[in-house]
C-alpha cells in the first residue's frame, strides 16, 4: 500500500487476551511482560460477557442499599440463596467485576505508516487506564467522561507490537457511590472499553485544542485553538460547509480563510459567514462543519451559530426567551449496562423525549458520548451536562455516604480534571448549553468550593452557562439555579403534599419561589409520581441486566392471588400517574418568569429500590397509558392553560375559567381565534364560544381569554371537559381539563330494610334480620396500617423510609351497579380527592380472594397486599356492603353526596345481590373482634 492510501486509523475491536488482576498485584509483578490466558470482546464489559463474580449475598454493590431488609427479612429469605439470588433493589447483571483487569491486543503497523505518530484512542474507558507498548509504558488517563488519548510515538511499518492496558473500575476517588455515572442502580460499576478504539496517525501534527465562537450580530464565528508540532509560521486553512444534520451539504465551502501558527502552536481567525448564515435552535437546528487543515493533517468540527444566555429570571436563546422542558437522562440501558455509542441510538431516544414535548435534557451525574452530543446537536435540544460526581448527597447521609467535596479530597481535584476534559471534548457542540459540577453535594466546604468552580469554567468557557449542582447549593456565583422548592412534592412531605393536602384546582404557580430571584429558576427533580411497574414485561430484559427485582415483585403478586390484574394496575396507577404529571408540569408553566423544570421522570429508574417514575420504560418505550400526542398537548413550545378555582360544581352554578398561553414557540401568532367548548361525557356540548385574538408575542405567559359557562344544562351526574383549543395560520394547540357537576337532590336514609353501622357487632346483628347493611369500616377495625393519599407513591417506599403515601390509587369497574349514580373511570382521579381524603385501605388477606373488590386499592409493589376500599358479601340471610372510603360529612360536600347516594340506591336496589358469602368469625377476625359504638358522620371539606 503507497503512502497517499494509507488509512489515517486502525481500528483494534476484536478479540484481545484478558487476565484479571482482583488484588492487584499486576504492576508489581510487571504483568506487561507476560501473555494472558483468557480472551475478551472489544469494545466491550467484562460484566456484559460473563466475566466476574457471580452476584451473591457477599457482593459489594457500588451504590448505597436504602433499604436493607433484603439482608434478613423473611419474606426475601428463598432470593437469599444459590442460583435463585434476585435483589429487589436495583436491575441484576449475573456477574460483577469491581477491581483491576488486564487487556492485550498485538497489532502490526500498517505500511505507509513508518514515521507516522501514533496515537492510542479509547473513546470511553471505565475509567482510569495504563497502558504499556511492549515493556514500555506510554501512559496513563482517566475520565468518565470522555476520550483517553496516549501518544505512541513513531512505530516502524509492518512491525508487530504487543498493547498492554490496564483498567481500574475501582471508586478509587470519593466521586459518589449513587453518582450515575458508575453506579449500579443505573449503567452499573462496569470494567472495559467501549466505542471507538483504534491507532490514529499523523505526520506528527495534533491539535490540543480547537474551540469555536459563535459572533451572532456579524454572523462570524472565532476559531482558537492549539497545534503540538505545528512550526511557527505555518499557514493553517479554515473551511466551514453548511450541513444538513450530521451529513455535509455538497458543493464547494462557503467560505475559506487562511491563519498563520503562532508561538508555541497557537491560533486564532475570524470568518465572517455571511448574513444569511442560519442560527441554531430547537426550531431550526442548523449545523456547520469546520475543516482545519494543514499541510497532510485534516481536523473537522461540527458547530451551530447559536447563544444561550439569561434575561432576568429566563433563558434565551439567540435572543428569544424559551422555557426548558427537561427530561433527565439518568444513564440507565439494561440491554448493554452501558451507554451506545453511536447516533443511531441516541437520535432514537432523544427523538422520543423530544417527541413528547421536551426540549431540554440533564444528564444527571454524568456526562454521555460524542453520538449523543451530535444527536442532540440534529434534533435541537438543550443539555445539562454533569461532572460524573454525586458527592454526597445530603438524602443519603444516613447511610455513611463519602465526605462532600471541597473538603481537601482528590475528587476536588477531579471535578476540575474532568469538567476541562469535558469541555475540550464536547465544548463545540451547540446542544451543549448548560454545565454542572454534579448532583446534590455536601461537605460543609461545598458552597464555597463550588462558587470557585463555577466563576473558574464560566471565565475558562463562556458559551455555555454554569451552576455549582443540580438541587443546591444556591450560589450568588450560579448563573441559574436548580432548586427543588417549585415542584409538588417536597422530599418527606408525604400526605401534606399540595396534591394530598389540598382540593384539586388548577390556579397554583410558583411566583413566590422566582419572584425572590434574580437568575433563572429551574425546578429540579420534579414529579417522582410512581406506577406499577410492568412485571410483565421481564422478557425485554434480554440483555445484560436483568428485572430480577420485578420477578421478586411478580412473585409477590401472585402469592396475593394478583397476578390477573397486573395490566389492569400498570393502566390504572399510570393514569393516575399522568394526571400528576400534567398538573406538575402545567404549575410550571403557569408560574410567570420561570425558566424551566428537569422532570423525573420520562422513564423509569430501575435502582434506589426500583422508581418506575416514567410513562416510558426503562427502554424509553411507551407502557401504554401516556402517547407522545397526548403528552404533548400540556407539555410543548406552546400550552393553553386554564385556572379552575376548583374541578367540583353544582348544576348550579357557573364555571368561570381565565385562560393563558404558554408561548415560547418559533414565532409570535398573529389573529390567532381560542375556541373552547364544555363537553359532557355523553358528547352533548353544554357551552361553547370563541375569541379572537388580535397577536400572541412568543416567549412568556400571556393572558387570552376569560370563560364563563353556565352549568344548568348538566343533569344529575355528570363529568365534562373543558377543552380549549388556539389556532393561527394553520397551527394549533389544544389542551383539556375534566371537571364534575352534580345536581342529585340530597339523600334520606328511609329506605326500608337497609342499615348504615359502623362497628361489627351491629352488622352482625342487622344481617342476623335480613337486613341490607352499609358498613363504614376503619383501620382500627381492619387491621390496616397503609396511608393512602389522592396521589401514587412518591419515588418509592423503600428509599424513602415508608414515606406515605404507601399505595398507587385505584382500580374499580365504571360499570358496576354500584357506581351507577357516581361518574368515574377505572382509575383515581380528581373527584376521588375527597372520597379518598381520610379513607382507609382494608386488608382482605383473611378472604383468600374470594371477594372482587368494587374499588380496589393498588398496593406498592414491594407489598402487594389485597386492598380494597368498597366490597360486599352476604351472611345469612342479610347482604353487607364494607365501605373504606371516608363519606363523613357528605351534606356539605359535592362528591362525598353524590357517592353516598349512589352506594344507598344500590343498597335499595335488586343488583345488590352479592356473590360471595361469608362467615361470622371471618367478619370478626377482620374486625379485631371488637365492637365499637356506633356514630354519627362527621364534617368534611366541602367543595
Amino acid at each position: 500500500m503507497s503512502s497517499d492510501e494509507s488509512p489515517v486509523s486502525l481500528s483494534l475491536a476484536g478479540s484481545w487476551q484478558l487476565e484479571l488482576d482482583p488484588n492487584d498485584r499486576g504492576v508489581s509483578e510487571d504483568w506487561f511482560r507476560r501473555s494472558f490466558s483468557r480472551e475478551v470482546e472489544l469494545p466491550g464489559s467484562l460484566d456484559g460477557q460473563g466475566i466476574g463474580e457471580l452476584v451473591d449475598l457477599n457482593s459489594k454493590w457500588t451504590g448505597t442499599i436504602f433499604d436493607r431488609s433484603f439482608f434478613d427479612a423473611e419474606k426475601y429469605a428463598s432470593y437469599r440463596e444459590g442460583s435463585n439470588f434476585k435483589v429487589p433493589f436495583c436491575l441484576q447483571p449475573e456477574t460483577r467485576f469491581v477491581g483491576v483487569a488486564w487487556y492485550q491486543k498485538e497489532f502490526e503497523v500498517p505500511e505507509g505508516w513508518n514515521g507516522k505518530a501514533l496515537t492510542l484512542f479509547l473513546e470511553r474507558v471505565h475509567w482510569q487506564v495504563q497502558a504499556w507498548l511492549d515493556e514500555r509504558e506510554i501512559g496513563s488517563g482517566e475520565s468518565l467522561s470522555a476520550a483517553v488519548e496516549l501518544d505512541l510515538g513513531r512505530l516502524q511499518a509492518g512491525q508487530r507490537y504487543r498493547l498492554t492496558l490496564r483498567v481500574d473500575n475501582r471508586l478509587s476517588i470519593p466521586l459518589g457511590e449513587n453518582a450515575h455515572s458508575l453506579s449500579d442502580h443505573t449503567q452499573g460499576n462496569w470494567n472495559g472499553v467501549v466505542g471507538r478504539i483504534e491507532l490514529l496517525a499523523t505526520e506528527g501534527l495534533r491539535c490540543e485544542r480547537l474551540e469555536v465562537f459563535a459572533l451572532l450580530e456579524s454572523r462570524s464565528i472565532r476559531v482558537e485553538g492549539a497545534l503540538q508540532g505545528a512550526l511557527q509560521g505555518a499557514t493553517l486553512q479554515l473551511a466551514v460547509r453548511a450541513r444538513r444534520g450530521m451529513e455535509v451539504q455538497g458543493g464547494a465551502a462557503l467560505v475559506v480563510q487562511e491563519t498563520a501558527v503562532g508561538e508555541g502552536g497557537v491560533f486564532e481567525g475570524e470568518i465572517r459567514l455571511g448574513a444569511d448564515a442560519l442560527l441554531w435552535d430547537e426550531f431550526g437546528p442548523h449545523l456547520y462543519e469546520l475543516e482545519l487543515r494543514c499541510g497532510d493533517f485534516r481536523r473537522t468540527e461540527v458547530f451551530g451559530l447559536r447563544r444561550f444566555t439569561v434575561e432576568g429570571t429566563q433563558f434565551c436563546i439567540n435572543g428569544s426567551r424559551t422555557f426548558l422542558r427537561g427530561a433527565l437522562d439518568c444513564c440507565v440501558f439494561p440491554k448493554t449496562g452501558h451507554p451506545p455509542m453511536d447516533q443511531d441510538s441516541w437520535r432514537e431516544i432523544l427523538g422520543r423525549i423530544k417527541a413528547h414535548g421536551f426540549n431540554h435534557v440533564r444528564f444527571h451525574s454524568w456526562c454521555p458520548p460524542k453520538a449523543a452530543f451530535e444527536a442532540g446537536d440534529e434534533l435541537g435540544l438543550y443539555f445539562q451536562v454533569e461532572c460524573a460526581v454525586w458527592p454526597n448527597a445530603e438524602a443519603v447521609l444516613a447511610f455513611n455516604s463519602p465526605a462532600g467535596i471541597g473538603d481537601g479530597e482528590e475528587v476536588d481535584d477531579w471535578v476540575y480534571r474532568e469538567g476541562e476534559r469535558v469541555l475540550r471534548a464536547y465544548g463545540n457542540h451547540p446542544c451543549f448549553v448548560m454545565m454542572a459540577c454534579g448532583n446534590e453535594p455536601g461537605g460543609p466546604q461545598h458552597e464555597a468550593f463550588l462558587t470557585k468552580w463555577v466563576k473558574h469554567f464560566r471565565k475558562r468557557d463562556p458559551r455555555r452557562l454554569y451552576t455549582g449542582a443540580a438541587g443546591w447549593p444556591e450560589l450568588d456565583a450560579n448563573d441559574f439555579q436548580v432548586v427543588s422548592e417549585p415542584r409538588v412534592h417536597q422530599w418527606g412531605d408525604g400526605l401534606d403534599c399540595r396534591l394530598n393536602g389540598s382540593p384539586p384546582a388548577t390556579t397554583y404557580d410558583y411566583r413566590d419561589c422566582v419572584s425572590k430571584r434574580q437568575v433563572p429558576v429551574i425546578a429540579h427533580e420534579n414529579g417522582q409520581w410512581s406506577a406499577y411497574p410492568p412485571l410483565y414485561d421481564t422478557g425485554k430484559y434480554c440483555g445484560h441486566l436483568k428485572a430480577r427485582n420485578y420477578e421478586i415483585f411478580g412473585a409477590g403478586l401472585a402469592a396475593s392471588g394478583l397476578e390477573e390484574w397486573v395490566s389492569d394496575f400498570v393502566r390504572a396507577s399510570g393514569k393516575l400517574q399522568a394526571l400528576c404529571y400534567k398538573e406538575e408540569i402545567e404549575s410550571a408553566l403557569r408560574t410567570p418568569g420561570m425558566a424551566g423544570f428537569q422532570l423525573l421522570g420520562l422513564q423509569d429508574f430501575p435502582g434506589q429500590g426500583t422508581a418506575p417514575v416514567g410513562v416510558l420504560d426503562a427502554f424509553w418505550e411507551s407502557k401504554g397509558y401516556l402517547e407522545a400526542a397526548e403528552m404533548r398537548r400540556f407539555c410543548g413550545e406552546v400550552v393553553v392553560l386554564a385556572r379552575l378555582d376548583k374541578r367540583v360544581y353544582s348544576a348550579a352554578e357557573s364555571l368561570e375559567a381565565i385562560v393563558e398561553v404558554a408561548h415560547f414557540g418559533l414565532r409570535d401568532w398573529k389573529e390567532a381565534r381560542l375556541s373552547w367548548k364544555l363537553v359532557s361525557q355523553a358528547g352533548a356540548i353544554v357551552d361553547q364560544g370563541e375569541v379572537d385574538i388580535p397577536s400572541l408575542e412568543r416567549g412568556g405567559l400571556r393572558e387570552v381569554a376569560s370563560l364563563a359557562c353556565s352549568l344548568s344544562k348538566v343533569v344529575n351526574a355528570c363529568r365534562c371537559r373543558l377543552e380549549v383549543e388556539l389556532s393561527s395560520g394553520g397551527e394549533s394547540v389544544a389542551n383539556s381539563w375534566d371537571i364534575w357537576v352534580y345536581s342529585d337532590p340530597l339523600v334520606s336514609l328511609d329506605a326500608s330494610g337497609v342499615a348504615v353501622v359502623s362497628n361489627c357487632s351491629d352488622a352482625l346483628t342487622a344481617m342476623e334480620a335480613g337486613m341490607k347493611v352499609l358498613w363504614y369500616a376503619d383501620a382500627a377495625w381492619m387491621g390496616s396500617d397503609v396511608a393512602l393519599g389522592f396521589t401514587p407513591i412518591f419515588w418509592n417506599t423503600a428509599c424513602t423510609q415508608q414515606q406515605a403515601p404507601h399505595t398507587l390509587g385505584i382500580l374499580c369497574d365504571p360499570e358496576h351497579p354500584a357506581l351507577k349514580r357516581f361518574p368515574t373511570d377505572c382509575h383515581t382521579d380528581w373527584q376521588w380527592w375527597y372520597a379518598l381524603r381520610g379513607a382507609t385501605p382494608l386488608n382482605l388477606e383473611l378472604l383468600a380472594g374470594q371477594v372482587d373488590p368494587i374499588v380496589r386499592v393498588i398496593d406498592d409493589w414491594y407489598t402487594n397486599r389485597d386492598l380494597g376500599l368498597l366490597w360486599e358479601a352476604s351472611l345469612g340471610k342479610g347482604k353487607l356492603l364494607v365501605c373504606g372510603l371516608d363519606l363523613s360529612g357528605a351534606e356539605n360536600c359535592l362528591v362525598k353526596r353524590q357517592l353516598f347516594h349512589s352506594l344507598f340506591r344500590y343498597l335499595d336496589s335488586p343488583e345488590f345481590a352479592p356473590k360471595t358469602a361469608v362467615s361470622t368469625e371471618v367478619l370478626w377476625e377482620m374486625s379485631g373482634g371488637k365492637t365499637k359504638e356506633s356514630s354519627s358522620l362527621g364534617q368534611s371539606d366541602s367543595c
